[in-house]
């Protein structure tokens, strides 16, 4: 017997690989990119071992935990991770995950994907992250640049204590994933960056992002179409171009979007705050959607509707309805702190509650703007006269 305990220390010693292997069929089975192959050098491409690890990790019975670990730089080129899985899969990267150079991607949509892999969690344990390599992309305008993290068809997904650095392109696209929790969740592009949203969300219900810090080129959190029961909450963004419901009704696009709660934000040096954009000729709806308790520092259009997005607003099918902006303290760059810009059919039930913002540069005053808009307004400063009921 003790000749058969020694053995089983020498295998485990010699062959961490086997060890792995033996784990299948355990009620945590522990999967190391490591053992798989993975080098952690930065340069060769370790997409194999992640592959192979997860593969694993997704076959198990019960619970699986894959470990990426600290203090490596693993090369992965163009992956898709893909269920569906026995296991509950948890994540544990906290080594970086790099992309490759421009020259040798292999996918213009996407560099990392994740499909059908349901209960999935990443932790990066506020270590571990994703750098897209996005400045050799930026300087490319007519590249077609890829997304950089693909979620589609996750339910119960959980992402959280993860950096993202750099995408080409949106650094988070979410579609068809329901019941989906993102936290503590860094995201760091240059204001410059072209098209680098933070979060796409679309096609997904029951989606909460939380505590988390978004610097980028464009939206920070995009919600299009088929985006029910959003959560946004603790969420501090730019640069960038703000949280934006839309744009709904593109390509006369039927789209629609409702019951979005957006609490205790701050916007600091966005191009907006919170924004609604539709585009003519499109039908639908963006209704029951609130923004409460915002902070604002120097935001250009901390309120804003643009029934008109990138085209003159004219009567238009997507109908904004609903909406509520209260408790939102702060400065506007610009003259026009409020701005509801309607197509011809109007928007209506519109709330202005409980705000007050004042020009960023002192002995200026704010203003708004309206058209077609109805609603109420209540003890907010700029007075929103133009808004009827």
């Amino acid at each position: 017997m003790q000749g058969f305990i020694a053995l089983a220390l020498i295998l485990g010693f010699v062959s961490p690989c086997l060890c792995t292997r033996m784990n299948v069929g355990t009620e945590n089975a522990i999967y190391n990119v490591i053992q798989y192959g993975a080098r952690g050098d930065g340069i060769t491409d370790d997409l194999q071992a992640f592959v192979s690890a997860f593969s694993s990790a997704c076959k198990a019975a019960g619970m699986s935990t894959l470990i990426i670990p600290a203090g490596k730089k693993y090369m992965v080129s163009k992956a898709n991770f893909s269920g569906r899985c026995s296991a509950r899969v948890l994540i544990q990267l906290e080594g970086q995950i790099v992309a490759p150079s421009r020259a040798a991607w292999k996918s213009k949509l996407y560099w990392i994907s994740v499909e059908y892999v349901d209960e999935l969690t990443i932790d990066g344990n506020n270590k571990g992250g994703f750098h897209g390599g996005g400045p050799t992309w930026w300087q490319c305008p007519t590249c077609d640049r890829p997304v950089m993290l693909f979620f589609h068809s996750c339910n119960g997904l959980n992402v959280r204590n993860l950096r993202i650095l750099n995408s080409p392109r949106s650094h988070v696209a979410v579609t068809m994933c329901n019941h989906s929790t993102f936290s503590h969740i860094s995201i760091n592009s240059a204001a410059t960056s072209p098209n680098t949203d933070g979060f796409d969300i679309s096609r997904s219900s029951n989606v909460l992002i939380e505590n988390s810090m978004i610097r980028s080129g464009d939206d920070c959190i995009a919600l299009n179409s088929g985006s029910f029961f959003i959560n946004v909450t603790r969420v501090t963004c730019g640069p960038g171009h703000g949280i934006s419901i839309g744009n709904l009704g593109r390509s006369r696009s039927n789209d629609q979007v409702s019951d979005v709660y957006i609490r205790n934000c701050t916007f600091i040096g966005t191009t907006n705050g919170a924004r609604i954009k539709t585009v003519p000729g499109g039908s639908g709806y963006a209704r029951q959607i609130t923004f409460e308790q915002v902070i604002l520092s120097n935001v250009m259009n901390p309120i804003i509707i643009d029934q008109g997005y990138k085209i003159s607003p004219t009567d238009t099918s997507v109908r904004v309805s609903s909406v509520t902006y209260r408790g939102f303290t702060g400065t506007s760059a610009s003259k026009i702190a409020v701005n509801l810009n309607c197509s011809s059919s109007g928007c209506f039930d519109i709330l202005l509650d409980q705000n007050n913002i004042v020009a960023t540069q002192a002995g200026k005053m704010t203003s708004f703007f309206c058209r077609n808009a109805h609603g109420t307004v209540r003890n907010t400063f700029p007075n929103v006269s133009c808004l009827s009921n």
